[in-house]
């Protein structure tokens, strides 16, 4: 069972535009720290979702 992890559009479209910064300049620094946050919030709501989840099954398990 293999699951397919698409990335979100915002965080292509911020990491496109990062591509186009000189390294080490000030809206690549900028640009980067958007991208982190966007990441994290990503990273979390896929980490909430999955804690669902587990917990739905657990619960369906113990009605049996």
């Amino acid at each position: 069972m293999t699951k397919r992890i698409s990335i979100p559009d915002n965080i292509l479209k911020i990491q496109k535009k990062l591509c186009t910064f000189e390294k080490g300049s000030r809206n690549y620094v900028k640009y980067s720290k958007i991208l982190e946050k966007h990441i994290k919030r990503n990273n979390m709501k896929r980490r909430v979702n999955s804690n669902i989840k587990t917990i739905e099954a657990i619960q369906e398990i113990s009605k049996n």
